[in-house]
């Protein structure tokens, strides 16, 4: 008969096996954690996407999920505000946070824009005001759509999908933006195209630091003031778009992470096209 063999215990193993079969154990429970996070990531990305497709068809209809839900009123709709474009009425109706949609062709960047009376609500929630990943677009809270603020500044999280302003990356590129000049974006209350004219890595400086701070230029309260501005983002610019703005033209800012060089922020300033 053959002999039953008898059962080692972990306690009665050698010290050196011991060692191995516990980090054998560690890496296979984060192999499982990242597996798991990861397909966590995959799906809420896929749900947000699925999200804002059915939002872009939601444009132009009267359909209205949120009526009676709690929002986080944007900053600058007041009663001698112009009409909301009928394209955005619905949409508006579904959270009052709603300033505008932006879309750049051949990205994934095609979404509403959000305010809210800081810059942290969006950073972590979509457009229903559920809690997300991927937050969502929206304008600097110290922006105005209306009256409009000379520079409005948008932020989106760079993720590694592509969704919000993860594509912005692209811009990078020369011929890239040689090939798409032109990013759209509306208000509530007109429609705009604007054409790129800076495209830079920057970073975010101390408070008290001496420097052109471009997340804070919204008003030129000159010519002067205006001009400087300009000249210090031609100056960071990786390349010269031949394109300019004067005193009194409408730019947007378009901001994101910047997870590729030294600097902490990627930007594109673009001019509305009159």
């Amino acid at each position: 008969m053959a002999r039953r063999k008898k059962k080692i215990r972990f306690r009665d193993l050698p010290k050196p096996i011991k060692i191995r079969k516990i980090i054998t154990w560690i890496f296979t429970a984060i192999a499982i954690g990242c597996l798991g996070y990861f397909a966590f990531y995959v799906k809420q990305a896929g749900d947000t996407q699925e999200n804002y497709e059915h939002l872009a068809d939601l444009k132009g209809t009267d359909y209205t999920k949120n009526r009676d839900k709690t929002v986080v009123v944007h900053l600058t709709h007041d009663a001698e505000a112009p009409d909301i474009l009928d394209e955005y009425r619905t949409l508006y109706n579904n959270n009052k946070s709603l300033v505008g949609w932006v879309r750049i062709d051949d990205t994934l960047i095609d979404y509403p824009v959000m305010q809210s009376p800081n810059n942290d609500y969006y950073l972590n929630h979509n457009f229903n005001q559920e809690k997300d990943n991927n937050g969502s677009i929206f304008i600097d809270s110290a922006c105005s759509i209306w009256p409009r603020s000379q520079n409005i500044i948008m932020y989106g999280h760079n993720m590694k999908s592509g969704k919000m302003f993860g594509d912005l990356k692209k811009f990078k590129q020369e011929d890239f933006a040689k090939e798409h000049p032109y990013i759209f974006f509306d208000t509530l209350y007109e429609k705009g195209k604007y054409q790129v004219m800076y495209v830079f890595g920057d970073n975010v400086y101390d408070e008290v630091e001496v420097a052109f701070k471009y997340y804070q230029f919204i008003d030129a309260n000159s010519a002067e003031e205006w001009e400087s501005a300009m000249n210090d983002m031609a100056a960071k610019s990786l390349y010269d778009t031949g394109v300019t703005a004067e005193y009194g033209d409408d730019i947007i800012t378009l901001s994101t992470c910047d997870y590729e060089k030294d600097a902490e922020r990627f930007v594109v300033v673009a001019r509305k096209v009159k």
